[in-house]
């Protein structure tokens, strides 16, 4: 544990004189077009369409102010995920990677779940287009699909099929060198993260995301610790690398596993002690099906 410790100190030490002094190892901001032009088109939207509320509503409501700031927290969570330095370091160092996927499904997606960014969305378009996207949006089969991608049972295990393929040695080592998987890669941790959190948020009784959240946590935890106390090393791309930056193949995949491990299952445990304290106390909101779609 000692020697895990040191190296991960060592490792952003390293990383930060490396962008300190802008030598060639520096990792630096990335700009896939696949990944930046529609994390931009998102901000883009949300910001006229939040405008156009605002100004209908006259003044700017405590509810709207404070979906907004999730938005903005999720959108940069995401954002500081995909393009920033950690997505270029995440190419040599296993717990960069590591650390990039979490802060997607853990953090980017729980806080746009919150935001329910779906009519600022709408409101962004002309009005005779807004209407003919609500009522794309409200039929049967789009609806139908969304109401059962968002059952709080198939949402997890939807979600923990992705964790689990995805962390097959085979496939991640893929999806380092192959650019295709590595957008699937990313577009299924938040696609199914997004799905599972909506679940939780908004249409799970608190009783039932609190179960939910905790066998998320079981399950990852489950991962991180098969990676941690592995004897040897399981991802051979993804790890060749590490030791530019101090560490060892296997040093580099135990710490990927303790990230996944304790600092993210004590998200979860936090999150599934808050439901379990909604069900407790009685103060949930019961929301309906329908309300996961409307504008």
């Amino acid at each position: 544990m000692r020697s895990g410790v040191a190296a991960l100190f060592t490792l952003l030490m390293t990383t930060g004189v490396a962008q300190a002094h802008g030598s060639a190892d520096a990792a630096g901001w990335t700009f896939d077009p696949w990944v930046a032009l529609p994390l931009f088109a998102v901000a883009a939207l949300y910001g006229a369409g939040s405008v156009r509320l605002w100004r209908r509503a006259g003044v700017v409501r405590a509810g709207r102010a404070w979906r907004s700031l999730s938005y903005a927290a999720g959108w940069m969570s995401l954002a500081g995920a995909l393009v920033s330095p950690l997505h270029a370091l995440e190419e040599q160092v296993f717990t960069a990677h590591m650390i990039e996927h979490e802060v997607v499904m853990t953090i980017a997606a729980p806080l746009l779940v919150l935001a329910r960014p779906g009519g600022a969305f709408l409101w962004a378009f002309p009005a005779q287009m807004r209407r003919r996207l609500g009522r794309v949006v409200r039929t049967g089969v789009t609806r139908r699909g969304w109401n059962a991608a968002t059952q709080p049972l198939t949402a997890t295990i939807l979600h923990g099929l992705a964790i689990w393929i995805w962390h097959v040695p085979r496939f991640f080592d893929a999806a380092v060198t192959i650019a295709l998987a590595h957008r699937l890669q990313h577009l299924s941790f938040f696609v199914t993260a997004v799905l599972f959190w909506w679940a939780m948020v908004w249409r799970a009784t608190p009783a039932v995301a609190a179960a939910d959240v905790f066998m998320t946590m079981i399950h990852t935890g489950l991962l991180g610790a098969l990676m941690t106390f592995a004897p040897m090393v399981l991802y051979g791309v993804q790890t060749m690398q590490s030791g530019r930056w101090g560490l060892t193949a296997l040093e580099d995949q135990q710490l990927a596993g303790l990230v996944m491990w304790v600092p993210i299952g004590t998200i979860y445990a936090a999150a599934a002690v808050a439901f379990f304290a909604r069900w407790v106390t009685g103060s949930g909101r019961s929301w309906r099906a329908d309300d996961a779609l409307a504008p």
